[in-house]
């Protein structure tokens, strides 16, 4: 499907693209849309880990959170395609070896304009076509897979599978001094591999590809074997192993069936190896998203210079691409190339061309779209309604903040996100007038008096400031900031706003005060006078060290974002400044993962009162992930998960229970934008946000001084 969406904004280390050519990877693409065309029944089958980790969620948080949760994961929208070269238009911050006006082939999806990280684009050569570049990264993805092989002068290969992928690796292997047996069953491909200087074994006709394996090798047995096919069969891996000679390798490019037998592998002693897609750095956050290339003396061939070492095989004529294009599609037109795709004719490689490409329109692009919403934005004096900017358009923000923002009266003016799909998908579906890549325009936007941060958490106390400065009402997912010094910038923006006389509420996502059994549970606690004894327990769970919430540039860690959570609504209980703070972290060698995500820390209350938040990420997933005890005057008071709060020699008060977890999200929301529209205090005072997020840093200061 076609859409509309905003240019995307062009980030640190990125650049932008204006797109000439785009070639569809039909494999990759073919097999995107069988998932997304299947039931629930059909996508479990092929993803079986998934479904394990939704019953573990229902045994967690119950049916219908999960229901919910897996609804929205699958509606989320997924570009397709990642074969782009085209015209860079802008060059971000901390860019080099780049600039505006260079023609570059790119991992980019199928769009007029894309942001691409400068490791996954490479300038192309003067002399090589469009179309030709177009193949650089499908290229690069045969070529890390034969630099697995460590094909030498003379040896001899099978190549299973010769869609376009096929073709290329067999042409660098061509390339590479070796003699190529090609095998399908699509006489189409067999003929294009026998152009390329291949054998072929053609499998529809009957032909049995051992004895043509053991012709082809005067019954010594193949050197290697490449599976470039996309199979639920494991037969691709078990023909190899018997073709191969004593210790041959075989390498997986593509996509086979799970099982690999051991018998056929253990006699001759075979290496199986499967390739990652474009070489050394794929998957790496800090090569690919922060540009930190990796040294040339240790890694020859990360997947950046192998993007350049298939553009110079097309500079050189190496390779040969103009036989495996079968279908040009202007990309108004994409709708007939996915026909072909999905069977409707032959096809080879197909080419969708952008010279009709409307996105830069007198030379300016386009940042936002209309989306058509029924409901118009109005200026904050008119009726004194809440006219929203929602800023960040993520999973969470899609799947609980946004939900809960549309159950109130506020205007839904605009949302922004930075590559501009998420926010045109979210946008159209929740009702806003506009989806934007442009954040300056609209924290600036008159119309708008309520700016939502929905960011990744490096960009929060900078977005905080920015509309406070405009004069806005600020509700800001946790944390609100990852420094002191970012607080104390947030502190001076909004003393200065305050000091205008014109109140403007700034808010944090703390939601879990705001949750029926919590709000429960403060009722009860309001008239005891005696300190109280709080011990939080929360299963976490792990996440994996290179995950961004793990950066403490980007993310913070654990305990600055998302333990936060646990120190606001132990100050809220006890009603009183936070005064003392001990942490510690697990230790020892065999810690594991992350030591801050395993750590017990304590609160000390000015009224005498502690609160002890341990926040475990070793524990099992069938376990409770909340759970708070309140010891006060001779009573206990016991949360589970948003399930269940039971009083223990409480007078009145036996058990408070539901069907389903409500975490707080709506009543959250809700007291915000009554906040906006009526006046009066601001949900979570001031004092409390800036005391708790002192609090969290502070605490996150001693466990990294103690891990270290």
């Amino acid at each position: 499907m076609l859409a509309e969406v905003p240019c995307p904004e062009v980030a640190r280390g990125h650049v932008l693209i204006q797109t000439r050519k785009s070639l569809i990877s039909a494999g990759t693409e073919r097999m995107l849309l069988e998932f997304g065309n299947a039931n629930w029944i059909e996508r479990a089958r092929q993803q079986p880990d998934k479904v394990k980790m939704v019953l573990d969620k229902i045994k967690t948080d119950g049916l219908m959170t999960t229901v919910e949760a897996v609804r929205s994961k699958l509606d989320e929208p997924l570009p397709l395609g990642y074969c782009n070269v085209g015209e860079v238009i802008a060059v971000g911050e901390g860019v080099e070896g780049i600039e505006i006006g260079d023609r570059v082939a790119s991992n980019g999806p199928h769009a007029e304009v894309v942001s691409v990280p400068v490791n996954l684009c490479q300038p192309v050569p003067t002399g090589v076509e469009d179309e030709a570049a177009a193949f650089t990264v499908l290229g690069a993805i045969a070529l890390q897979g034969v630099r697995l092989a460590k094909p030498t002068l003379g040896e001899r290969f099978v190549v299973t599978g010769l869609g376009l992928l096929g073709q290329l690796t067999l042409q660098l292997l061509r390339a590479h001094g070796c003699h190529v047996l090609g095998i399908d069953l699509d006489p189409r491909k067999l003929e294009l591999a026998r152009r390329f200087g291949a054998e072929t074994v053609d499998i529809s006709a009957g032909e049995d590809p051992l004895a043509a394996a053991a012709a082809f090798t005067k019954g010594r047995g193949i050197d290697g074997v490449i599976i470039t096919a996309s199979t639920r069969s494991n037969e691709p891996v078990s023909q190899g192993a018997r073709m191969c000679r004593k210790r041959g390798r075989i390498i997986l490019i593509g996509v086979v069936g799970p099982e690999i037998s051991r018998a056929d592998f253990y006699e001759k002693e075979l290496s199986f190896q499967v390739s990652c897609s474009y070489g050394p750095g794929r998957y790496d956050a800090a090569y690919e998203q922060k540009g930190q290339d990796y040294p040339f003396g240790f890694v020859r061939w990360t997947e950046k210079r192998n993007f350049e070492a298939f553009l110079d095989c097309l500079a050189a004529g190496t390779i040969d691409i103009t036989p495996l294009i079968s279908h040009r599609f202007e990309i108004e037109d994409a709708a007939k190339a996915y026909d072909v795709l999905n069977g409707k004719g032959p096809y080879e490689g197909l080419m969708l061309n952008y010279a009709n490409a409307s996105t830069l329109k007198d030379g300016v692009l386009t940042r936002q779209v209309s989306l058509g919403s029924s409901t118009p934005g109005q200026s904050p004096a008119s009726g004194g309604k809440a006219v929203l900017a929602v800023i960040g358009a993520g999973n969470y923000a899609g799947r609980k903040l946004i939900p809960a923002f549309v159950k109130t009266p506020a205007l839904r003016r605009t949302i922004v996100s930075q590559r501009g799909v998420t926010a045109s998908h979210f946008g159209k579906k929740f009702g806003f007038e506009t989806a934007s890549s442009d954040v300056g325009s609209a924290i600036d936007d008159p119309a708008v008096n309520a700016i939502v941060i929905a960011t990744r958490h490096d960009s929060h106390a900078d977005l905080v400031c920015k509309a406070l400065r405009a004069g806005k009402h600020v509700f800001v997912e946790k944390p609100l900031a990852l420094t002191e010094g970012e607080l104390a910038e947030i502190e001076t923006c909004y003393q200065a706003q305050v000091a205008t006389g014109h109140q403007r509420h700034l808010m944090v996502g703390f939601n879990r005060r705001f949750a029926p059994h919590l709000v429960k549970i403060k009722s009860l606690l309001e008239p005891v006078q005696a300190p109280k004894t709080m011990i939080m327990t929360v299963n976490a769970g792990a996440i994996p060290a290179n995950h961004w919430t793990q950066d403490r540039t980007i993310g913070g860690g654990r305990i600055i974002g998302e333990g936060c959570h646990w120190f606001d609504l132990m100050r809220h209980l006890v009603d009183a400044p936070i005064v003392g703070i001990q942490a510690r972290s697990v230790g020892g060698d065999h810690a594991g993962g992350t030591p801050e995500d395993k750590a017990t820390i304590t609160l000390s209350f000015a009224d005498g009162s502690i609160g002890t938040l341990h926040y475990f990420a070793n524990g099992a997933k069938s376990f409770p992930k909340e759970r708070l005890d309140v010891f006060a005057e001779g009573r206990i008071l016991q949360f589970e998960n948003f399930r269940k709060v039971t009083g223990y020699g409480w007078p009145g008060f036996r058990k408070l229970s539901s069907w389903s977890q409500d975490r707080g999200q709506d009543g959250c929301v809700s007291a915000f934008i009554n906040a906006v529209e009526q006046g009066g205090p601001s949900p979570i005072p001031f004092a409390e946000l800036m005391d708790v997020s002192r609090a969290v840093i502070e605490a996150d200061r001693l466990l990294r001084e103690k891990s270290a």
